[in-house]
């Protein structure tokens, strides 16, 4: 088991002028601070236009400067974003082995898509392509940090000409590849591409050892093709934290930043409408008080203990087979000095539980892995060397660079679903707009009701639902039960309970309405109590794209 720290370098209103200066200023002492004491990894996403829930738009800066106050704490980009819109691979390269540089060879490359409206909107980045332009980008860039020269590029997402990507990074052939991963798909995901898998689902120890299993025995299959020239087996889990001796204590200065989190990262990955520069987060989240942050086997609530009911929760996730523990302090409201006394206390009481025989689990791991992780590199393409020199001739590159191959049918078709689909959710959007609930379920009757289940089982969408085969079962209030069974490629609607539901949903059925039309975020729903869910939490995650519905990632 690796300790890591995890920063979105949140700032909830209101702000001072020196606010972020003071906040990135704690974030570097806590980091000195955390390699002192013992942690593993010091981790930094990249966020854009997400005012008060992060505050970090260039993480290469900010873990430079870290770089040079700290001496054996590894240094994640968790993660930066790949579409080509948002930074250019070269620029991705470039940055990443020069931080390798500067730190003496400490860098882990984790790496994303974003699913913000507010980043893919702000770059014009098309949210069903972002998945495409990541897999693209992140076999561009692993080239040109092993490839010299980089032998150029010709995609629907990129194009460049042939040039030497300078500087290279000590690590060689490169430093370890991460993804982002929100849910069981995406884990399998970087089982298949030979990567690490950054959790940031917030998952309970039972849950990660179903993924622990599904992501070693993808690695160790041969349906794993590493995206790089070597193979970053791990898995890590990131959760909430803050130690103290007293536990009740722990939580009174935790649980409030959980949970303040949870809420701004609903707001921002939801159908929220949001105003740049106007309103205030923060004064929502208090205003409202949702029930989330701190209570029962809830996961924001797990790493918010003593140092003794922290060693056993961090036993569980090991037992689970997960191999790093990533915390949030930096959240929310959580001040500077409670967040260094409980770096200070975990490395003390906590951290030592684990080291000892550590290197030799990781070697006898690696050399268990070696035959499988052999295997899957020679599936990899290897690094192409170029049959004869290049030269550089500006106007013509120019010109291959700037012209785009015409609209394929696949791209026209998606184009006319997402405009129908956008049309038909304006249309019900104005309807539901201002009613109130007894009207609209007066109007959303059992025949709407009938209607609105069959045309989701007929849009059922095997490629979106994970594998999963079972029932999920609607309660729509104040009198109604409906099910939508999948079973092979098909799904069918009925009414009544199920016997066994692999997921319940129970809301209002104005609720419903308005989930459909996009006025309300589900997170929200579910945090104000009129939205309760039974069972697989990360199934609910994906059932409306599951029949139809736009992706949420």
């Amino acid at each position: 088991m690796r300790f890591g720290i995890f920063y979105e370098h949140q700032l909830p209103r209101p702000w001072k002028p020196d606010s972020e200066q003071r906040l990135y200023n704690d974030a570097l002492d806590q980091i000195e601070l955390a390699d002192r004491v013992g942690f593993d990894y010091a981790w930094e996403v990249e966020h854009h236009f997400l005012e008060e829930y992060s505050h970090s738009a260039a993480p290469e800066v900010f873990l430079a400067a870290a770089s040079q106050r700290t001496t054996n704490i590894r240094l994640g980009h968790g993660i930066i974003q790949l579409p080509q819109q948002v930074n250019h691979p070269a620029r991705v390269a470039e940055r990443v082995a020069t931080l390798d540089l500067v730190s003496g060879g400490r860098v882990d490359f984790g790496t994303g898509e974003s699913s913000s409206a507010a980043e893919l909107g702000g770059f014009g980045v098309a949210r069903e392509l972002k998945r495409e332009m990541w897999q693209d980008a992140l076999d561009c860039v692993t080239r040109m940090f092993a490839e010299e020269p980089f032998a150029g590029w010709n995609s629907p997402h990129l194009r460049m000409p042939p040039r030497n990507v300078i500087p290279k990074p000590v690590q060689k052939p490169h430093p370890p590849i991460w993804v982002a991963c929100s849910r069981r798909e995406t884990i399998r995901l970087a089982a298949r591409n030979g990567i690490g898998a950054l959790s940031f689902a917030f998952v309970h120890p039972e849950d990660a050892a179903t993924w622990s299993r599904d992501y070693y025995r993808l690695l160790a299959s041969e349906e794993c093709v590493p995206a790089g020239f070597a193979v970053n087996a791990n898995l890590a889990v990131v959760l909430p934290m803050m130690c103290h001796e007293d536990p009740e204590e722990a939580r009174r200065r935790g649980a409030l930043g959980a949970g303040f989190f949870a809420y701004a990262l609903a707001h921002y990955y939801g159908p929220s409408r949001h105003e740049p520069g106007r309103g205030s987060i923060w004064d929502d989240f208090t205003a409202r008080r949702p029930p989330l942050g701190a209570r029962g086997d809830d996961p924001l609530a797990g790493a918010l203990g003593s140092p003794r009911q922290l060693v056993e929760l961090v036993r569980r996730y090991e037992d689970a087979g997960v191999d790093q523990m990533i915390f949030v302090l930096q959240a929310g409201p959580n001040r500077h000095e409670h967040i260094c006394e409980s770096l200070e206390l975990f490395g003390k009481k906590v951290l030592p539980v684990f080291t000892d025989g550590r290197e030799e689990r990781e070697r006898a791991k690696a050399e268990r892995l070696a035959p499988a992780v052999g295997a899957a590199l020679a599936r990899r393409a290897p690094v192409r060397v170029m049959a004869r020199p290049y030269r550089i001739e500006e106007d013509a590159e120019v010109a291959r660079i700037g012209r785009r191959a015409p609209a394929g049918p696949g791209e026209r078709l998606r184009a006319a679903r997402k405009a129908a689909r956008r049309g038909g959710q304006g249309l019900l959007a104005r309807f539901v707009g201002g009613r109130e609930d007894r009207e609209l379920e007066r109007w959303f009757g059992p025949g709407q009701q009938r209607l609105l289940f069959r045309l989701m089982a007929r849009s059922f969408d095997p490629a979106k639902a994970g594998g999963f085969q079972g029932t999920l079962e609607f309660r729509l209030e104040p009198a109604a039960t409906w099910t939508i069974t999948v079973r092979g490629e098909r799904a069918r609607m009925a009414q009544g309970r199920a016997a066994d539901p692999a997921l319940v949903l129970a809301m209002p059925a104005a609720d419903l309405l308005r989930v459909l039309a996009g006025t309300v975020n589900p997170a929200d729903l579910l945090m104000s109590g009129r939205l309760r869910v039974e069972g697989d939490v990360t199934l609910a995650s994906r059932v409306a794209e599951m029949f139809g519905g736009p992706s949420p990632y």
